[in-house]
């Protein structure tokens, strides 16, 4: 089968397609032919490896000290079960499915095995393989956040890089659980934000909403820009400040500290996406309550240049490494 290999830490040109074995399956596994898959801002950190020098370390023993442990990359996919082992219950041959491969990653290739409990579903019926590939990071880290803070109908609720994968997942799932929305994000994408449902959209080019008189139930903070101090300031008591990508060990600590200290909570962290969490996304989906956004669609062989793109940090929304154009539905 094709894969992107990555042996070394690096620029995009050290991603290389190969041809490689086939993954077998377990009794337990069920062999997935991909058909879409993802180049996400993390896929980019770890090609690099982006880590601060706090999680050095740690880093690479997870994923590797000289070259990745794991070496093909990507961790969203959309296609079809080709195979499964004698034990699977939850699958059959040619259902159409969704899902994250985790940390064991191997998404960007033709083919990949999955435990049948990974977090994998069949895909929503009114998604092409494109779109449902965008889903399982972006809408469950925003899931998971929002959860996190307890929303509820009629808050305040602030999303912070509005536009980006998780943003435009959070801007939608914040206007199904019923609160009042704002997105922030630059000037070329106010449209998009609005066209999700926002109900106000702020340029953070010309306008700095931690110095707007208005206050906010929860500020999510879905790229790890915004400003700790003004964030806390723009928070209503009791309200909750939610930062997802971010890394410092230093913000760990104010938020802890902001959190013993007052009535206001932050929460950072990592979302870890589940099949249970996944299958309720599909069912907003196909009740029409979400959407995904697709930036720009790229073929494996330029995964290079997908890789150049997202790391600039401008993409609107998500980009997919399209497999095999003939199963775009």
């Amino acid at each position: 089968m094709k894969a992107i290999i990555c042996t070394k830490y690096g620029a995009p040109d050290v991603l290389q397609l190969r041809e490689v074995e086939k993954p077998s399956i377990k009794d337990n596994e069920v062999l997935i032919k991909i058909y879409a898959t993802t180049v996400t801002s993390g896929d980019t950190k770890l090609r690099k490896f982006d880590f601060p020098f706090m999680y050095w370390l740690p880093s690479r023993i997870m994923f590797g000290f000289r070259k990745p442990k794991k070496t093909i990359p990507g961790s969203e996919l959309a296609g079809e079960i080709e195979s499964v082992g004698k034990d699977v219950k939850l699958f059959k041959e040619g259902d159409h499915v969704f899902g994250y491969s985790g940390f064991g990653f191997g998404a960007n290739a033709e083919y990949i095995s999955l435990h049948e409990e990974s977090a994998l579903a069949i895909k929503p019926a009114n998604m092409t393989f494109e779109e449902a590939s965008t889903v399982p990071i972006g809408a469950l880290t925003a899931l998971f956040f929002l959860r996190k803070a307890n929303i509820q109908s009629g808050q305040k609720v602030l999303i912070y890089g509005a536009s980006g994968s998780v943003g435009t997942f959070a801007v939608q799932l914040a206007k199904y659980f019923g609160a009042e929305v704002t997105g922030v994000c630059s000037s070329n994408n106010l449209e998009l934000v609005a066209s999700l449902g926002a109900d106000k959209v702020i340029d953070y080019t010309k306008a700095d909403f931690t110095k707007r008189d208005e206050s906010y139930d929860i500020i999510f903070d879905t790229v790890g820009k915004s400003s700790f101090s003004g964030s806390k300031r723009s928070l209503k008591e009791n309200g909750v400040y939610l930062l997802c990508a971010v890394w410092q060990m230093s913000v760990y600590a104010r938020g802890l500290w902001t959190s013993m200290t007052s009535s206001k909570k932050v929460i950072p962290g990592i979302a870890v996406p589940t099949s249970e969490n996944l299958i309720f996304v599909k069912d907003l989906i196909e009740a029409g309550k979400l959407k995904s956004i697709i930036d720009k669609r790229y073929h494996l062989e330029e995964i290079a240049d997908a890789h150049s793109y997202v790391e600039k940090g401008h993409k609107k929304g998500n980009v997919v490494i399209t497999l095999d154009p003939l199963h775009k539905t």
